[in-house]
């Protein structure tokens, strides 16, 4: 039963890959590829329901970083299984859905990629059993619903209600971290259970208020409470499939997710009971006051969301245990209406061309099918008896007149629900007599019909769920909110009934009471203003756009009073943040280092040194001879190089001497790119200054490095070299702390080496040369180095692949052998020039890195299938005919992924580097220049 939970959550994100893998396949086959992924997990789920049912927790847990308490934990008990299957069911509908939505020019195999990964993240979300892990599919959560929501990017209000959602969600994200780490520090473990366990720990902390409004902070801006709220109706430039997933059932019921996740831990404090139900309430008629005058349907449903969301926070606050039952079959409720509502507002403006309810009415003649079936659901929203939201609106009343506190708060809280019962039914009326009665529809550029019997599908499940939930139940969603309630209360688990009639009561009464003053309020709305000539403003919208100018503002200022284009301030600055960080911590401890008497330096010893010390300072002579320099900088290296030779270290000394060669032609290439003139001379005081901090900081570095030679053998590298053969089967104690002992650092590396690499590529790609520096005449050629070149080429493969081979157990390894493979091209670009190379290699160096990446990736991931950490190593012995027994490491699959990085992102950076394009234009082409006419910035001619 245990691997169930990582295929459960691995299905979304391997179809997204198959997905992608076929991007000129038909739509319909792209659908069919994403829907695997929820119908396979509602599949697995279905198979784990009786243990969840019966209260059982089922757990998956492997090591992952143990040593900051990060372990892949996954878990599912029953508020899990609930929103799984709330995921994965509505994730299964919604595919469906835009598979008739998506218009033949929008990408739908884009789409559906980011569809699946963002229900990935979600499972993840729910399923995580260790609270660094939650955080980490938190923040995917965020990243790709900016994808989705920013799906047409074309349009300026997509663009910019992705990133809204993204800057307030992410801030909050950073928020709720801090807050998991205080949780982490009060209980000394991250682990779901222990925190869940150590309620009256973290109560009685002294952090416990901190880390509650940090914690509340990620929860109310992910789930669009007051003041963060405004981010939501924005949101709705995204396509209808989108908010119909994430606003519905998804994104923005992650925060009450983890408000019910972490309620045992952080719940039971007067600061809780006030903070939560005050926000909760306040939202609740913010939201339904505001959604009465939307024009919008989606705007009109994205304001009656954040109301209901606010409901949902309202009882989690109230924090009885028949409350906390009420906010989770609110959940499940708004999930399903809400759903539906989306969908049935898309497919109206799929068939009509708008949304705009000023120009809609009447369509109950021309789609009478879907006006019957979002008649329904608005019903089911307003909480009208026989359907499901009426039972949840029931059990909201019922806890608000009984709510704890002092009388004025339940007062307040029983006002505050009535008022947004009658809202609720004002909202969901204008929803339902604006756009399916009256007159019109009018001003539309087609005649509104039925959409396809398959886009409906969706909204029809959706609607019977809701009606069979509001009739019966006790037989339809009675053992799903048991189940998900228990997980939260445990043994506080009330006795409660789920009849459709409990006789004449309070909260019958103040739900009658909504209903008419709910009608009232709307008819008396239209009679006494014109709801359709009503102005919307987004006061948050202006103050969020006012607080990023001054922040840009703010940034702008601070970036040209740093970088501003000289890069020797940028290096003055770099260095002395690097001395005073290193100084600080023996400035505050004083402590005199206990070196050991120095050994006698060889003759050769000293003559590299003093070799290496010549080439400095004759750099620091000849700086203006730009050539030189950088010959007599490789000379410095080369002695570096030859240091690590004479010190005993081989891998380093074949390292350190690559990227030397690498270094080297960079830095050539790079002359492309500089003034044919320096710039004037520095005052004197200047360069004092400069050798000053020079000094300090390479006399620094030489005490480090001495203090890190002279160090007892008995030191974690005595470890590394003990540990390297038996546990990680190589020889090669540097190559095995690479892809092994620290295998993900490795990783972090070559990520970040890759992306530098896309980003020269990125900045490069549309250089051109100013006209001037145009050489006349055509290339030189160099036939005798050029046939050389081509010749070294099959050897230093066979070299590179010889050094990849036998890096495990002897100086080599994939980083080495990766550079070794980049020389010789780098060579031929130099001599032939990059058509000549590209037009006979035809490297895609872009996909080698993404290939390698994903192989280390995959490689690494391996491992953990057999209960072990990321990146731990296995052994096989293969016997061979003729060839005999050879030993391999799994770890060869992760440097094969290095290899692939540093080849791919060492080629990419030079080969960009190496074309300099001639301008464009015409005049530039023939040699003709005018300095007015020319960019003094790029060279370009305007």
């Amino acid at each position: 039963m245990l691997p169930s939970l990582p295929l459960l959550l691995a299905l979304p994100f391997l179809m997204a890959v198959a997905v992608a893998a076929f991007p000129r396949s038909s739509r319909s086959t792209a659908a069919w590829l994403a829907a695997l992924a929820p119908l396979g997990g509602l599949a697995i789920l279905a198979w784990l329901t009786p243990s969840v049912l019966d209260g059982q927790v089922v757990r998956t847990m492997v090591p992952w970083l143990p040593q900051i308490g990060l372990d892949f934990t996954l878990r599912l008990d029953g508020l899990a299984w609930m929103f799984a299957g709330l995921v994965l069911g509505i994730g299964a509908l919604v595919v469906l859905y835009a598979r008739y939505y998506l218009s033949s020019q929008d990408n739908a195999h884009r789409f559906y990629i980011y569809l699946l990964l963002f229900m990935g993240a979600m499972l993840g979300m729910v399923l995580s059993g260790n609270l660094l892990l939650l955080m980490v599919f938190w923040e995917m959560t965020s990243i790709s619903s900016f994808l989705l929501i920013g799906f047409w990017s074309h349009r300026q209000d997509a663009r910019e209600g992705a990133r809204m959602a993204l800057v307030i969600t992410g801030g909050g994200g950073l928020a709720l971290l801090a807050g998991v780490l205080l949780i982490g520090r009060i209980v000394g473990s991250f682990d779901l259970d222990v925190v869940l366990a150590a309620g009256e720990q973290i109560r009685a902390s002294a952090l416990y208020p901190y880390a509650l409004f940090l914690v509340l902070a990620g929860i109310f801006t992910k789930s669009a409470q007051f003041p963060f709220h405004f981010w939501l109706p924005h949101a709705m430039a995204a396509p209808t499939p989108v908010s119909a997933y994430l606003h519905s059932a998804t994104m923005v019921k992650a925060g009450v997710f983890l408000l019910a996740r972490l309620h045992p831990a952080l719940a039971g404090s007067d600061l809780f009971f006030y903070t939560v139900s005050g926000i909760g309430a306040l939202t609740l008629l913010v939201g339904a006051w505001n959604a009465i005058f939307q024009h919008d349907l989606k705007g009109l449903l994205a304001y009656s969301t954040i109301s209901h969301l606010g409901l949902i926070t309202l009882l989690f606050g109230l924090s009885t245990p028949m409350a906390v039952v009420a906010g989770v079959f609110h959940i499940l409720n708004h999930a399903t209406f809400k759903a539906s509502l989306f969908m049935a507002a898309g497919i109206i403006d799929h068939e009509t061309g708008t949304r705009d309810m000023r120009k809609l009415g009447g369509l109950r003649r021309l789609m009478p099918f879907t006006s019957a079936l979002a008649i329904i659901a608005s019903l089911a929203m307003a909480g009208i008896p026989l359907l499901n939201g009426f039972l949840s609106k029931e059990m909201l009343f019922a806890e608000a007149i009984s709510a704890g506190g002092t009388q004025a708060m339940r007062t307040a809280v029983s006002i505050a629900a009535l008022l947004a019962g009658v809202f609720g039914v004002a909202y969901s009326l204008r929803f339902v007599h604006d756009t399916f009665f009256g007159p019109g529809p009018h001003d539309l550029d087609r005649v509104p019909h039925e959409p396809p019997r398959w886009m409906k599908v969706p909204v029809e499940i959706l609607v019977v769920i809701c009606v069979a939930v509001g009739v019966a139940p006790a037989l339809t969603v009675a053992p799903v909110l048991h189940a998900a309630a228990a997980s939260i209360l445990g043994n506080a688990m009330p006795e409660y009934s789920l009849a459709v009639w409990h006789g004449f009561n309070l909260p019958l009464a103040m739900s009658a009471i909504g209903v008419v003053g709910g009608v009232a309020l709307y008819f008396g709305l239209r009679r006494l203003i014109n709801l359709h000539g009503v102005t919307n403003t987004s006061p948050g919208r202006n103050v969020f756009h006012r607080q990023l100018d001054l922040l840009s503002a703010a940034a702008q200022r601070l970036t040209n009073g740093i970088a501003n284009g000289s890069l020797q301030r940028m290096l003055l600055g770099l260095v002395l943040v690097a001395i005073v960080v290193a100084a600080a911590p023996f400035v505050a401890n004083p402590a005199s280092p206990n070196w050991t008497a120095p050994q006698p330096i060889p003759l050769l010893g000293w003559a590299l040194w003093l070799v290496m010390m010549a080439c400095a300072v004759a750099t620091l002579r000849v700086y203006k001879q730009r050539l030189l320099a950088v010959l007599l900088v490789g000379g410095v290296g080369l002695m570096v190089a030859l240091t690590f030779v004479f010190l005993s270290a081989p891998d380093l000394a074949l390292t350190q001497l690559l990227v030397e060669m690498v270094t080297l032609v960079l830095m050539l290439l790079g002359m492309n790119y500089l003034p044919a003139q320096s710039g004037p001379e520095r005052p004197r005081w200047r360069k004092r200054r400069d050798a000053v901090i020079a000094i300090i900081a390479g006399a620094g570095l030489g005490a480090l490095a001495y203090t890190a030679m002279t160090l007892p053998p008995n030191t974690m590298a005595g470890e590394l070299l003990a540990r390297a053969l038996p546990e990680a089967y190589g020889q090669n104690v540097v190559n095995v702390i690479l892809v092994d002992f620290r295998g993900f650092d490795t990783f972090g590396e070559i990520t970040v080496f890759g992306i530098a690499a896309l980003v020269v590529h990125a900045l490069l790609r549309r250089t051109r040369m100013a006209p001037e520096q145009i050489m006349p005449g055509p290339p030189i050629k160099l036939p005798v180095p050029a046939d050389l070149a081509q010749i070294m080429f099959p050897l230093t493969l066979t070299v590179s692949i010889f050094l990849f081979l036998r890096g495990h157990n002897a100086p080599g390894g994939g980083f080495i052998a990766g550079l070794v493979l980049a020389v010789p091209l780098l060579i031929q670009y130099v001599i032939q020039g990059t058509a000549s190379v590209e037009s006979r290699f035809g490297f895609d160096y872009i996909r080698c890195i993404g290939m390698g990446l994903l192989i280390a990736i995959l490689s690494g991931s391996a491992s953990m299938l057999f209960g072990v950490p990321f990146l731990t190593s296995g052994h096989l012995d293969l016997h061979l005919p003729l060839i005999g027994e050879v030993p391999l490491a799994s770890a060869i699959g992760f440097d094969i992924g290095v290899y692939l990085v540093v080849f791919g992102g060492a080629m990419l950076m030079l080969s960009m580097m190496a074309t300099v394009k001639p301008s464009r234009t015409r005049t530039a082409r023939k040699g003709e220049i005018d300095l007015q006419r020319r960019s003094a910035r790029t060279g370009e001619m305007h």
